[in-house]
């Protein structure tokens, strides 16, 4: 819980708390990781009980204010596809996924929330000097393009990928992303990667971003959290994982394909199960540089899954036991 620092009388409302604190230069003091330890977090480096914390704090009351720029025309995908990378930040949407992101060392640049979850992002930003926009609802749509739903959002600075090389010494089980447009889907296909225990995610040159907003939402964070990276296209990509000792296996339609369950049996120590994009599948040069292609078997004239559930599917066939 979160106080304001001074002593007077406690703030009957949201909005008086926010008045008071702006004109208190936004002092606060942090009394107890109650969010932290709800949602498994507590390890944050946060701050210790009593700390005063001076977080700048902004009571935004001007939908068009320059300083909110990380955060406008949301729902303008193609736009925000282009200026996300570009400037080197992502959106980490929800005070779970803040705190993973924090918990991931990434740095943020600034937060925006509706009123009522002041208290806990401040806890989690701790002694970072990092400059909070609170709006009531109204405000935030105006600014976002959308109703912000889980009441918080915070721009970080986008990290560094990781040398592929240096997330393929160690790793036993990765997936590889053969152009996945959409980010539901790349999602889905992170949280199925963290929670069936694989160890990467390698995605290529036109595959959707792992970070854009949509992406970290339905990953449920997990994003965050799995080791990832972007690879050369094929037969690059084949080469580097060749060259590490990954038996790359392509998930497809095809006549000579091998069963999943049959693969998975006798599966070799690494592997690289590839996945290719809605609609389309794989590549004709992904097949033709795949050591393998494994098929799941369907019914009721179903021919195939969507690449999330796909993926799902045989990981946890390939799980290591």
């Amino acid at each position: 819980m979160v106080r304001p620092r001074s002593t007077s009388t406690a703030c009957s409302t949201s909005s008086r708390c926010l008045r008071d604190r702006g004109s208190a230069g936004g002092a606060l003091t942090i009394t107890a990781p109650s969010l932290l330890t709800r949602i498994g977090l507590s390890s944050l480096n946060t701050p210790r009980i009593g700390y005063v914390s001076p977080v700048p704090i902004i009571y935004v009351t001007d939908p068009g204010d320059t300083r909110l720029a990380d955060f406008r025309d949301l729902t303008d995908v193609q736009l925000r596809r282009v200026l996300e990378p570009e400037g080197g930040l992502y959106l980490a949407e929800s005070p779970k996924v803040i705190a993973r992101a924090l918990a991931a060392g990434h740095a943020p640049r600034a937060v925006l929330l509706q009123p009522k979850w002041l208290d806990d992002v401040t806890e989690l930003l701790g002694r970072r000097q990092v400059p909070i926009f609170v709006a009531e609802a109204g405000i935030l749509e105006a600014i976002t393009g959308f109703h912000l739903h889980r009441g918080a959002i915070a721009s970080m600075h986008r990290p560094e990928l990781p040398d592929a090389a240096d997330l393929l010494r160690g790793a036993h089980r990765v997936v590889v992303l053969e152009d996945i447009a959409d980010h539901t889907n790349v999602g889905a296909i992170f949280r199925a990667v963290a929670g069936l225990g694989a160890d990467a995610v390698l995605v290529t040159p036109r595959c959707a971003d792992p970070l854009y907003r949509r992406s970290i939402r339905v990953s449920m964070g997990t994003v965050l959290q799995v080791p990832w990276t972007r690879i050369p296209w094929w037969p690059e990509g084949a080469d580097l994982l060749h060259g590490h000792g990954f038996h790359i296996a392509a998930l497809a339609l095809a006549d000579d394909a091998v069963d999943l369950a049959a693969f998975a049996r006798d599966a070799p120590d690494r592997v690289a199960l590839v996945l290719g994009t809605e609609g389309d599948g794989l590549s004709h040069r992904a097949i033709r540089h795949a050591d393998t292609v494994v098929t799941i078997p369907m019914e009721h004239d179903v021919d195939s899954l969507n690449v999330a559930a796909a993926s799902a599917v045989a990981l946890w066939a390939l799980r290591q036991r």
